[in-house]
């Protein structure tokens, strides 16, 4: 029977951070707009506490990580959870490791007094979705993210 627990990261666990950035952005196809460094991943995580990272971890060995940081809802008047990223080791999959770390996550959240978690998910990753529709979480079908950045982000800036 395999030991599982769940550990928050420290500075040391950058390149680990960093690799398992990596490995989503493989899974996702999107390693190309993976633009992290371990510089800045040390500079937003651990020096301005801009996000949070907690390890899945059987029989000593990492084998997941969730990125998150904190939102904030108006409507609510409270804080909330945004989870950036989740990732299991393909081989590591079906064990309830992920349910493990979102469970892990919504114990933060109620901790802190946060009125809700949210996060986005590719519309093609079905094996994510159903995940999550399993956990009871609600597809948010009337809002579609914007995003700006690089260039544009800069443009509008001026």
């Amino acid at each position: 029977m395999s030991e599982f627990v769940i550990r928050n990261a420290e500075k040391s666990d950058i390149p680990l951070i960093y690799n398992f950035i990596k490995e989503l952005a493989i899974y996702e196809k999107m390693l190309d707009e993976v633009v992290a460094t371990n510089e800045l991943l040390e500079e937003w995580i651990f020096e301005k506490e801009i996000a949070e990272v907690l390890f899945a971890i059987e029989d000593g060995v990492e084998i997941g990580f969730a990125l998150f940081f904190h939102n904030f809802s108006t409507f609510l008047g409270r804080g909330g959870i945004y989870l950036e990223d989740l990732f299991i080791i393909p081989e590591h999959r079906g064990k309830g490791y992920g349910k493990e770390l979102f469970k892990e996550l919504a114990k933060i959240a109620i901790e802190r007094g946060c009125g809700r978690m949210e996060w986005s998910c590719l519309d093609w990753n079905t094996p994510s979705i159903d995940f999550y529709k399993s956990l009871g979480a609600i597809p948010m079908d009337e809002w579609t993210v914007y995003r700006l950045s690089g260039d544009t982000l800069k443009k509008l800036a001026e």
